[in-house]
Parts: structure tokens; sequence; C-alpha cells
């Protein structure tokens, strides 16, 4: 394979430690969307990719369906990280550690050496939250094909499943497994679901459909304690109102928390994520960060459309042309076949009010602002066409 005249074999001499490089840690979304986009515009610039995986390519957002479509972990790989590697045409460091970063000599320590970097980018994710509770580690978490691969064969076997979180990943993995002789609980301390989305009764249509697919509902509620049954095949579920249910497995649903660890011991500045300007610089120079570790203008962008116009910009900006992120409004989507959703721009806050159309298969809410501007909306069931219309208003 030939890149410009330059063959692999001379590409992986260049690559070895060249203090030019641009060195990313990690290889989820964020990562490979910036390799795509740096390829786009720069063919010879040298790319090291540093992951403590494999390295694989796969699209995250089909792990919230891997029952209902019948996806084994491995058939989820678009390209290994091999692959990829060779087709972007890049160093890749699978199954690397990285120890600390050294911004003063620009170094990256790892257990498979030290490697010096011209701009380091760290696209380190964010990991799945557990409660606070005596036996935590025996839930099972869905946020990376490694997590699926764990728990493959253990949600092939349950027929009894509590997923605790019901905001969007929760509902879509509850409406997703339920079914086929599996009973699936969801359990939310919150009275409705997508309660940090919206408010409870423009998801009362989505409450409903979860109930008539056969999902039993356990609001306002969480878990207190987790004890492995006699036969160690099970878990006995005590949950904050002090009743019992046995269940086959548990999963956690709620929420993610961005890896900032590396980025602390760096010393770089740290909130809820890794704090980055407009152009997704951190705090130390030479260092950006993308995805979901991030906090960009006071907030975490956990969703794929800021990854991939944060990607576009800051390949930019690291072959020499500063370009800021800019966000337009969004929509999020909410992958609950028997009643889908979509919402943009604010629709949280006790200053909204709603103008609503509802059938008795779908709606449309749009939030005003005290000053009567629309600031946001929810579409959801048979009206999912109304979202782009609404979009393109919200953003003007």
């Amino acid at each position: 394979m030939r890149s410009g005249g330059m063959c692999m074999s001379a590409l992986n001499e260049h690559y070895a430690g060249s203090s030019q490089d641009i060195v990313i840690i990690g290889s989820g979304f964020a990562a490979q969307q910036l390799v795509k986009s740096l390829r786009k515009l720069d063919g010879e610039r040298p790319i090291r990719l540093i992951t403590a995986d494999n390295g694989n390519e796969y699209n995250k957002p089909d792990l919230s369906h891997v029952v209902s479509r019948g996806y084994t972990a491995s058939a989820m790989t678009k390209l290994t990280g091999a692959q990829f590697a060779e087709q972007q045409r890049i160093i890749l460091s699978p199954n690397t550690i990285v120890h600390s970063i050294s911004p003063n000599n620009k170094m990256v320590h790892t257990n498979n050496g030290d490697f010096s970097y011209g701009q380091l980018v760290l696209a380190t994710g964010a990991s799945s939250i557990r409660p606070s509770i005596p036996n935590s580690d025996q839930m099972v978490t869905l946020n990376s094909q490694n997590d699926y691969a764990n728990a493959e064969q253990l949600i092939k076997n349950a027929k009894r499943i509590m997923v605790l979180g019901a905001g969007l990943i929760g509902c879509e993995l509850a409406m997703d497994m339920v079914g086929q002789d599996r009973i699936v609980t969801l359990v939310d301390l919150a009275d409705s679901p997508l309660s940090t989305l919206m408010p409870a009764a423009l998801s009362q249509p989505l409450l409903q459909a979860l109930r008539e697919q056969g999902v039993d509902l356990k609001l306002g509620r969480g878990i207190k304690s987790i004890q492995r049954g006699d036969a160690n095949e099970s878990f006995t579920i005590e949950l904050t109102d002090s009743s019992f249910s046995e269940q086959d497995l548990v999963i956690s649903a709620i929420g993610l928390q961005p890896n900032l660890s590396l980025a602390m011991n760096a010393g770089l500045a740290v909130r809820r994520g890794i704090v980055v300007d407009e152009y997704l610089r951190t705090s130390s120079e030479h260092i950006y960060a993308l995805g979901d570790c991030v906090e960009w203008k006071g907030e975490l962008r956990p969703f794929l459309q800021p990854i991939v116009l944060g990607a576009n910009a800051l390949s930019k900006t690291l072959i020499g042309k500063p370009t800021p992120l800019t966000l337009p409004p969004m929509l999020v989507k909410v992958k609950t076949l028997q009643y889908p959703l979509q919402l943009a721009g604010r629709t949280k806050g006790a200053d909204l009010s709603w103008q609503f159309k509802w059938n008795k298969n779908g709606m449309v809410a749009e939030a005003r602002s005290e000053d009567g501007e629309m600031c946001g909306f929810v579409v959801g069931g048979d009206q999912m066409g109304a979202a782009f219309p609404l979009l393109r208003l919200l953003s003007r």
C-alpha cells in the first residue's frame, strides 16, 4: 500500500519517534474520527494511535441493540485495529497502557516504551458509572465492544435482567432485551424515564410503550444492595423501597464519568471533564482533547455529532490552520424502536412553556423561552419527520 510515494515500511521507520508526531491516546470513535479527518487533509503527517485495547473500529451505538439484532461481539468489528492502521497509514500501539505524560519534554510514557510528540490529543473517553453500593462490581456495563465481549454469554443466558438507569441508554437496552422469554426490569430513582432530557409529560408515551412491550418499570427507586444467590448463578436485589427480586443479570446504565486521571496527573485543568478552549486546546501547550472526556464551554457533550464536528475542527488546527469549534443545535436520537424520540435545543427548565400537538401515535412539542421564542423541541412516534424542519427553525 502506498501514500504519496511512501510505502508502509518507510512510514513505519519515519514514525518510530519523530518529535513532530501527532500522538492520539485512545481508540474510540473520537480518536478514529480524528484520524480520518486528519488523513483527508494530510496524507503524510506522522500519526501514532496509542490504545489500551486492540484498536478495532466498530459502531458504538449498536451496543444498545445487540439482542434484537443478534450481534456477537466479534461481528461488530468493521475493521480490526491493524486493518484500520493500514487503511489510514498510521502507527498503532495496541494493548498499551499510558502511565503518564510529561508536558515539559513532550513525552508519553507507557508500558511499551516512551513516545515523543509534536502535538498530543487526549481521546480517553469516559467510563460507565456504577452505584456506590456493595458488590456493584458484579454489575455489567455496555460502554465498549470489550464490555460486550465480556458480558456476551451472560446476556445470552439471562432470563431475568435488571437495568439500572432509565436514561437514553437504559431505555434503549430495556426495550431491546425484553421478550423471547426474557423479563426486563427497569429501575431509576427518577419518577419518569429520560428525566434529564425532558419533562415527565413528554416521556409518558415512551413509558407506555415500555410497559406494553413487557418491561417491568420500577421508577422512583434505586438499588440498595446486590447479593449472590446460593447457587452463585443469580442475584438477590434489594431496592430502596425494601422490595426484593431475583435477577440473572444486572446492567448499570446510569451514565458516564470522563476519564481524567492522565490529564490530572499531567497537571492539566480539569473540572467535570478536561477543560478545553474553543480550539479544543487544554491548559498545556501542544496538548488537545476530544470526545467524551472533554468539557467545552462548561458542558460535557457525550454524543456523536459534537465529536464529528470537533474532529473536523481539530484536524485543521493540528495541521496549522487554527479552527474554532462551533456547535449548531443538534438532534439527540432516542432509538427506542416501539416509540422513538428526537429532541434538540433546550428541553429542560422551569422557565420553559410548551406547545403540544398530540395524536394517538406521536407528538410534536415545542419549548418556548420567556420571550416566546422556540428554544427546543421534542418529537416522537410517527411524528419523527417533523424534527428536521424544526431543527432548521431552531438554527436561525
